[in-house]
């Protein structure tokens, strides 16, 4: 590469232009900027070098991502790319499971749930592939020494751009990092307020099968393999090369000084100025159908070619593209829970910050955390790259907790909430490549292991698209039903978007296929209803009528909410699209009214299975039978108070304690419900700080880092979190738009949100004051069919126009329209 431009001075893009962000202009006595103009802080700061994992701060380019620790005498880039699994494309069928499937409907039929659960193991598949870290980089300053002052390091999430700072003697060290999405590379500039002042030693490794060199262009090349299998993570090195290749390559940029290698391994840095530190990397994975051992890709040669296209750029050009790729994301949606941050909070740092949270319940946090979710999203999931997986693109272990692996049940639906409200739409594109590649796979596990048409997917998967049962307990690993739920996002793309292109091209087509399983899935039974059997809730046992554990059993409630939100997707798509008449259709609408219909146990609460079965654990995690408040549609407090009286008789059930996943859910559900009081409890239940030398202690939960606990870390509600504010403040259907329907008044009594989507391609911003709407701002870019306005009990009719803005005050009376500028 060559050499950046002596001057070091970054250059700021400036803020996009205003239909890309925020919208029209909107004067508001609550404003994101303070008189000069500049950014409200969103900052989450250290106030030392990270510790543990979780103390380090997240940097990712959808691709390529990395954990800054921030050391003074050591500095470690802990890397990630997101193709980089063990294992290899499998065989996701069992043709003996026809068979044991008859085994275990018989079971069920004659009542015999525990002997089911124990048949139901024979239909469990082979184990999901592991996700793998990439390695390290290593920067050693031992020799500047070891005192220093003035720490100070902070992840700037309106730069994308982790700072590390502090001071030796007289001289001011400063470390930028960044992850470029745009140059597809991980970028780290090393600098000093005093001329020939950076000297280092750098490193790359990883605890994978490698090889490290350094080339003639004085860069350091890391060459690895992923294991072929599971089973050979910890064999000989023979073993482990027919995976996944990979490669990294180190290209450093220095003013003055020197560079050199004494061992062939690492660079030493000599009395320079400043460097500037690009590493790209990229790995053999050419899909999920392609074993690694016949792919094409040389990973070094793409590598390569990546620095390559940086040629001729200095530091500050590839900070400028970063940037505006960066805040024409992240910019579109603004919050304020209040005043302006002051400075002394801002300086805070983000763990105290949590700590104090119980007592001062600063709503500046709560901003932060939920620009914190729109952050990891667009760091961990952008067009081309893979889904984000049970921890984004950010995992330390070549045995990471539950592999890191995408799990259908909750947690990949639960990473994809926010990309719509929250404004992120392209974030969802790795999703709809990775439904397709399950279609495919789920076509082959529908018709041997079910004999049934259209496709499949359980309640685990990976990098190749794995449709089969995961291996193990019936609890978790028989749930057919991961396909069928992730489709649901299909149809809220097209809600949201109106999108028709999308709706034909790529929805319709996976809808079909999932929608023709469901109908061969479901058996008649005997009391005229269609029932799924076998049948589990999520995780989750029952007390058999014999007195045992049991989890299969029959027509659970979420399996039901699941197909009855599948097929009036599908009746509604097909209208759109002129295929009403096709057999297809004809079969749900014939299917839909025999579902078995929602039921209230005797305590008040939803049912969760079929029969009043005895709950062998009321506080457990999931709330899977709530499913259809949210995330579906088929209970709303309009249409089903009683089921909504239920719903909320079964949060008060399974209480406030559980995972930060199940924190969120339960923030959303009571959001759903519209009980403030309620929803804001969860808000504030998440915030507890965790230790990460005892996290086997704590439920929930954050780091010092703002990752949320399982615990251990599971980014799930990260994202979550970011989607349960958003449905806190606006709410929407096709026909209604509800502004701060669960707004927690006493808690946040001004505030503004700008750039929120609601369904029907509408962007909502709201200013609130005295725990009251103020004013609201509204427009969307073609017809819609929203009739309706909403604010606690007021309701107004309305017919927003494409291409218009109107703004509506406290009573919902139109104030004025204009022109939406383009």
């Amino acid at each position: 590469m060559a050499k950046p431009e002596q001057d070091s001075d970054w250059v700021w893009v400036g803020t996009p232009p205003e239909s890309d962000t925020v919208g029209p202009h909107w004067p508001c006595e609550l404003d994101q900027s303070d008189e000069s103009g500049a950014e409200r802080p969103l900052k989450v700061v250290f106030s030392q070098p990270a510790k543990y994992w979780t103390d380090a701060a997240p940097i990712g380019n959808g691709r390529l991502g990395a954990m800054v620790w921030g050391g003074v005498t050591t500095e470690k880039l802990q890397l990630n790319h997101d193709t980089l699994w063990t294992g290899e494309p499998g065989n996701y069928t069992n043709s003996s499971a026809p068979a044991v499937l008859s085994k275990v409907r018989k079971l069920v039929d004659s009542g015999q749930y525990s002997q089911a659960n124990a048949a139901a193991f024979d239909l469990s598949g082979e184990h999901s592939a592991i996700y793998q870290p990439l390695g390290d980089l290593d920067l050693d300053f031992t020799e500047l020494g070891e005192s220093y002052t003035s720490y100070k390091r902070e992840l700037d999430l309106n730069t994308a751009c982790v700072t590390v700072s502090y001071s030796m003697g007289d001289v001011l060290y400063t470390r930028q990092h960044f992850s470029s999405y745009p140059h597809q590379s991980i970028i780290t500039k090393i600098s000093a307020n005093k001329s020939s002042s950076v000297s280092f030693v750098v490193s790359l490794t990883s605890q994978l099968h490698h090889t490290v060199s350094i080339n003639s262009s004085n860069q350091i090349v890391l060459e690895g393999t992923c294991p072929s299998s599971n089973e050979t993570a910890s064999a000989s090195d023979a073993d482990k090369k027919a995976g996944i290749k990979f490669s990294a390559i180190l290209d450093l940029q220095v003013s003055n000084g020197t560079v050199k290698s004494s061992d062939g391994k690492t660079l030493k840095v000599n009395n320079a100025d400043w460097v500037v530190l690009v590493l790209t990397a990229t790995s053999s994975f050419a899909g999920p159908f392609v074993r690694p051992a016949n792919s094409k890709v040389e990973p070094q040669s793409v590598a390569l070619r990546t620095l390559d296209k940086m040629k001729g750029l200095s530091y500050s050009d590839i900070y400028q593209y970063h940037l505006d790729d960066y805040k024409n994301l992240f910019q579109r949606v603004t919050l304020q829970l209040g005043n302006a941050v002051s400075a002394v909070t801002a300086s805070k740092s983000t763990e105290n910050r949590i700590k104090s949270f119980k007592d001062d319940e600063d709503p500046s946090l709560v901003e932060l955390l939920f620009h914190y979710g729109r952050y990891l999203l667009i760091s961990s999931s952008r067009p081309g790259t893979q889904i984000s997986n049970l921890q984004g693109i950010w995992s330390k272990d070549i045995a990471p907790a539950w592999d890191a692996a995408p799990h259908l049940n909750i947690n990949l639906q639960m990473n994809y909430w926010p990309a719509l409200p929250c404004n992120l739409s392209e974030c969802q594109e790795p999703l709809f490549d990775f439904i397709s590649s399950l279609s495919v796979n789920g076509s082959k596990t529908a018709k041997v292991n079910y004999e049934a048409n259209g496709w499949v997917a359980h309640q685990v998967t990976d990098i190749w698209a794995k449709t089969s049962p995961d291996r193990g307990d019936p609890l978790w690993a028989l749930w057919p039903m991961g396909g069928a739920w992730l489709c649901t996002h299909l149809w809220e793309h097209y809600s949201y978007t109106l999108d028709k292109s999308f709706l034909e091209n790529t929805a319709y087509p996976l809808l079909e296929g999932s929608a023709s399983f469901l109908l061969d899935w479901l058996i008649m039974g005997s009391n005229g209803y269609l029932e799924t059997n076998p049948s589990t809730s999520p995780e989750h046992a029952f007390i058999a009528p014999d007195g045992k554990n049991a989890s299969v059993s029959y027509s659970t409630t979420m399996d039901m909410a699941i197909i009855r939100e599948m097929f009036v997707s599908v009746i509604s798509a097909a209208e759109i699209l002129g295929k009403s008449q096709t057999d297809l259709v004809a079969k749900i609408k014939t299917a839909l009214p025999k579902l078995p219909p929602y039921k209230i146990a005797r305590d008040g609460t939803v049912m969760e299975w079929a029969l009043d079965f005895q709950d062998s654990e009321i506080h457990h995690r999931h709330v899977s039978h709530l499913f259809g408040l949210f995330p579906g549609h088929t209970i709303t407090p309009e249409k089903t108070p009683d089921l909504c009286k239920a719903v909320a008789n079964s949060l008060y059930k399974r209480g406030v304690e559980g995972p930060g996943w199940s924190t969120v859910w339960k923030m959303t559900l009571w959001a759903r419900l519209r009980s403030s009081e309620h929803a804001y409890t969860m808000v504030k239940h998440l915030f507890d700080l965790v230790d990460p030398a005892h996290e086997s202690d704590y439920e929930g939960g954050l780091y010092s880092n703002l990752f949320t606990a399982h615990p251990p870390f599971q980014i799930d509600a990260n994202y979550g979190f970011s989607a349960g504010i958003a449905e806190i403040l606006v709410q929407s259907t096709e026909q209604e738009l509800h502004l701060l329907p669960a707004l927690p008044r006493e808690k946040w009594p001004a505030g503004c949100v700008k750039g929120l989507k609601a369904r029907g391609m509408v962007t909502v911003n709201i200013c609130w004051k005295k725990g009251q709407l103020h004013e609201a701002l509204v427009w969307c870019n073609d017809q819609n069919k929203i009739e309706r306005l909403r604010y606690c009990e007021q309701i107004a009719t309305v017919s927003l126009l494409g291409g218009k803005v109107y703004r509506f005050g406290a009573d919902l009376k139109c104030l004025k329209t204009w022109p939406l500028k383009k």
